[in-house]
């Protein structure tokens, strides 16, 4: 669509700029007998037509003429002067005024209606001083270009001259309340379709004016638009839009899109602390800029990635913005901190007189915003599930896995992040421990993560006293290590005696009842004479279904299940001997080294029940495992 014009006046161009290119003349015949000054430039013109137009002029050229015939010239003509320095829109605008006063043909458009509408406003150019006059022809313009989107943005952008002349004539809320509306609506009525940004994304199509057209706009269309615009008039732009109905993430898309596009170091893949940040010039007005997105932000959650609000931070840290906008930033991130991945968190240090390498107190602060809206959402008391009930949390081990896996992925988040800045000699301890603590216990099924990092912490702090390793070491639970990491930690050196015990203790324990369990069920699998079609195999403390088509199925799974209990067998041994090297070389005997870790072993089970008779294997594993749930076997503290 073309660009809205109205066509005024009807006399030939009778105005002509001399070759010093300071000074317009009118060629009508008559002698000039006003000059006009606005800044460098002079206007050599007539009253009668400026006169009949305009009462600021009219009063102008009246007190001017006076002064002049108070001063005694004799015979000779001069013309007076009037100065316009302060005119709207400066030289170029009053040449379209003048010609509008004399009738020449000139043309209103959306780049030159608002300095027209504040210099007509200026000049006093009301229906007093003729009908039709400059007022009311470009104030009926402008309803006009209020009706096209792009027409609009460009009178908005054409106010950032004249702000405040435009700001008195309400001609900059009407640009920002039109946009507004139309940018919340597909109405293309309210557009005035075609849209320049539309082109480019087209969509299904529809026939409409004999043009083809998007049906419907894409909901980012208008951030491309918008985004030349001024911070301040962007500004007010966002604001009036805030308070329509629109959704908070086009909102938060339109934000990042402006920031984006104006802030280059958000572009950076990778931030350096020592960036020299006088390399760019505008260096405040981006700072000034990233305040100003950070607080426009929706405050719904998840409305922007975590992923840009991370990379925000990070530019935020880099221009050294004020601490309300880096804390506004950190709590956003921690309440959606699930979303974030190792590469976002490891934030390089950028205080110059910081000992880590990483900003570890950053992501601390960011973890506790985590858990205390984690806590918070916990003590409602109750959650809807997805299937639409209210479940009751009292208990706050058990709880559905809506509220349970983002703590999970925070938790797996931390563990790598630790091993990642483990590494560091210059981390103390207390900052490690804050940090791996702070997470649940619950929250981790399994602490290979939290072994790993410690072990790496370990490696790179080989002057740490024993009582540290020891501190070190409580903050996981080698009950929960994996059999690999278990037999890793087992021959680990750098380990607390104390902690490599516990490790082989409930090792061996674990696969104590792992072979427990296979001889109860090949215990009950012989003796059964009729089998059903399926029966359940408890191995390893996990349940396997084993389907029995017929006597060869049978046999073959008696002898996996022999097999696997000769292969445990040869694991307990070798568990076993690793103990007896680590008793032998500290110079404790085994009842000493239980009483230490509160642990007593029943080295063997009776093979009589208490009337003397003998009793089966199935039996005396039952008896076995009642005895241990009942304390026979105590767990190490």
């Amino acid at each position: 669509m073309a660009m809205a014009c109205m066509k005024l006046g009807s006399k030939s161009e009778v105005f002509h700029l001399d070759q010093d290119e300071k000074t317009w003349t009118c060629s009508s015949g008559l002698p000039s007998d006003v000059t006009i000054e606005v800044g460098d430039i002079s206007f050599h013109l007539h009253k009668f037509p400026l006169l009949s137009r305009s009462k600021t002029l009219e009063n102008l050229i009246g007190d001017s003429s006076d002064d002049e015939k108070k001063m005694n010239f004799g015979d000779e003509k001069r013309s007076c002067v009037v100065k316009l320095h302060d005119l709207p829109g400066g030289p170029k605008i009053f040449l379209l005024v003048a010609k509008f006063c004399y009738g020449v043909k000139l043309e209103l458009n959306s780049n030159n209606v608002v300095h027209l509408r504040c210099a007509s406003e200026y000049l006093q150019m009301t229906e007093e001083y003729g009908d039709e006059n400059l007022i009311s022809q470009t104030e009926n313009f402008l309803n006009e270009v209020f009706d096209n989107w792009n027409d609009t943005l460009k009178a908005l952008e054409s106010c950032e001259e004249v702000v405040e002349y435009a700001e008195d004539l309400q001609i900059v809320s009407r640009c920002i309340d039109s946009l507004a509306l139309k940018a919340c609506s597909s109405d293309k009525d309210l557009l005035g379709w075609p849209v320049s940004s539309m082109r480019e994304n087209p969509f299904a199509t529809v026939i409409w004016n004999g043009i083809q057209t998007s049906s419907s706009p894409n909901q980012d269309w208008w951030y491309e638009d918008v985004s030349g615009l001024k911070l301040p008039l962007y500004r007010r732009f966002i604001l009036a839009i805030e308070s329509t109905s629109l959704d908070q993430e086009r909102i938060a898309g339109s934000l990042m899109f402006y920031a984006k596009k104006h802030l280059p170091l958000l572009g950076r893949q990778s931030m350096i602390p020592n960036v020299n940040l006088s390399s760019f010039d505008s260096y405040l007005d981006q700072k000034t800029l990233l305040e100003e997105i950070v607080d426009l932000l929706p405050s719904q959650k998840g409305v922007v990635p975590t992923k840009l609000l991370l990379r925000l931070l990070k530019t935020a840290m880099i221009l050294h913005c004020s601490p309300l906008c880096l804390e506004n930033l950190e709590r956003r991130v921690g309440l959606q901190m699930d979303q974030a991945s190792i590469e976002d968190i490891l934030i390089p240090n950028m205080g110059y007189s910081s000992e880590t390498l990483y900003e570890i107190d950053c992501v601390q602060r960011m973890l506790d915003h985590f858990m205390v809206a984690d806590r918070d959402r916990d003590q409602d008391g109750s959650e809807i599930t997805d299937s639409g009930c209210l479940e009751d949390n009292d208990d706050d081990l058990i709880r559905n896995s809506h509220s349970l896996t983002p703590v999970t992925m925070v938790a797996n988040l931390i563990d790598n992040y630790l091993a990642e800045v483990a590494s560091d000699v210059n981390l103390k301890l207390e900052k490690f421990q804050s940090l791996a603590a702070t997470v649940p216990d619950f929250a981790r099924s399994i602490d290979d993560g939290m072994y790993r990092a410690i072990d790496i912490y370990l490696k790179a702090h080989p002057w740490l006293t024993d009582s540290d390793r020891e501190l070190l070491c409580r903050l996981m639970d080698c009950q929960k290590l994996s059999l690999e990491a278990s037999t890793h930690a087992a021959q680990n050196e750098r380990l607390p005696l104390r902690f490599i015990v516990q490790v082989l203790f409930f090792e061996q324990l674990r696969l104590r009842t792992s072979v427990a369990g296979c001889l109860y069920v090949s215990d009950n699998y012989n003796s059964q004479t009729h089998l059903s079609s399926s029966m359940v195999l408890p191995e390893s403390e996990n349940v396997h279904l084993l389907t029995t088509g017929g006597s060869d199925r049978r046999v073959v799974a008696v002898d996996d299940m022999r097999g696997r209990v000769s292969e445990l067998e040869k694991e307990c041994l070798s568990m076993k001997k690793e103990i007896d090297k680590i008793v032998k070389s500290k110079g404790i005997n085994w009842n000493s080294l239980c009483k230490m870790f509160g642990v007593s072993l029943r080295l063997k089970s009776k093979s009589r029940d208490r009337g003397g008779k003998n009793v089966s294997p199935a039996s005396r594993i039952k008896e076995n495992n009642q005895n241990e749930e009942n304390g026979e076997l105590n767990r190490v503290e």
